[in-house]
């Protein structure tokens, strides 16, 4: 089968016409509006919520979220999940800490050394899940289920349960550095987002991740192996790990083998707030964003009109249902107008 005849076989969900963009642009408009709207009413109801130094505290405790969420939209998007990056960022932090430590090296190497390792680990992780839930036909919320426990398990053996501390200054210095008033690694963050984008809606493959998501078998019918996508995309979700691992580290100085618990948890709550479908094949990078700002932002004024912990967790918890809602909400809307 040639090119075109692949192009022309491709499924029409895959292609954007008029009338996604459309309805895209409108679903992370609203998104917007509701991030807006919340900023407001935080601005009014908490005074400190406006400060140089408070917005400038939100842009770095949604950094790590943003990241994660990232590429978890890129397993997301194909039908799929990851359950695991909590686990497997602990995973990538420690291995990453023990090559800073080593004696042997000088401060440049075990900088270059350990990040690349953090980034190794993390796409092995992802490329693992992708190929056994691809290979063998298993359910990825199971397979990355289980992936959770190995690295879990795998970061405490290699750190015997011990925290690492004690990087290099050089490492360090990264993650409270600031450019032009932003912290540098949400400026990273936000760099890694752009490339996503980029990936998503200017390459074959970012179209073939569209297309997975919106009729695996029809992309296999036409010619294509869904196979050597689904795998590349969770490997991309494991390269995005790794790189949150090394910002973690540079940002709080430590590797500790139990980091991470929870954090799959927002990243899949930023992915689905920013309209992706859990189901596959509709969602954005840009509304991913805005997912992570709104549960950011939120966090963040709770805590200053002096709410609870849990009752913060429990308000997180709602406006998660509530995109969930919203979302299925939403593919009922897009059914009917197909038919």
């Amino acid at each position: 089968m040639s090119a075109s005849e692949a192009s022309s076989s491709r499924p029409a969900a895959a292609r954007p016409t008029a009338r996604g963009i459309a309805n895209r642009a409108l679903r992370e408009a609203g998104i917007g509006i509701a991030l807006l709207v919340m900023v407001v009413f935080f601005a009014v109801m908490a005074p400190d919520f406006t400060t140089h130094e408070n917005i400038s505290n939100i842009l770095t405790q949604i950094t790590i979220n943003l990241i994660l969420a990232t590429g978890m939209t890129f397993a997301i998007l194909i039908g799929g999940i990851d359950l695991s990056v909590g686990a497997v960022m602990a995973l990538c932090a420690v291995v990453a800490g023990t090559v800073l430590k080593l004696d042997w090296l000088s401060d440049p190497a075990a900088i270059g050394l350990g990040i690349l390792a953090s980034l190794v680990v993390g796409m092995v992780c992802g490329g693992l899940n992708g190929f056994i839930s691809s290979f063998w036909g298993v359910p990825a919320f199971i397979v990355t289920l289980g992936m959770l426990n190995v690295a879990r398990g795998a970061a405490l053996e290699v750190t015997n349960a011990r925290t690492i501390y004690d990087f290099p200054d050089s490492f360090n210095a990264f993650g409270t550095a600031t450019i032009l008033g932003l912290p540098v690694i949400f400026v990273l963050a936000l760099v890694l987002l752009g490339v996503g984008w980029v990936v998503l809606t200017r390459t074959v493959f970012g179209r073939m991740i569209y297309a997975i998501g919106n009729n695996e078998e029809a992309v296999r019918l036409s010619g294509h192996r869904p196979f050597t996508t689904k795998v590349a995309a969770f490997t991309v979700t494991g390269l995005c790990v790794g790189i949150a691992a090394v910002v973690y580290m540079t940002r709080l100085t430590i590797a500790n083998p139990i980091l991470g618990i929870g954090f799959e948890l927002n990243a899949i709550a930023a992915v689905i707030i920013g309209g992706t479908s859990l189901s596959g094949g509709r969602g954005s990078l840009v509304g991913t964003l805005l997912g992570a700002a709104i549960i950011g932002v939120l966090a963040n004024g709770l805590i200053l009109m002096g709410v609870t912990d849990f009752v913060r967790q429990i308000v997180t918890g709602l406006v998660i249902i509530l995109a969930v809602i919203l979302d299925s909400y939403r593919a009922r809307l897009s059914a009917r107008g197909a038919a």
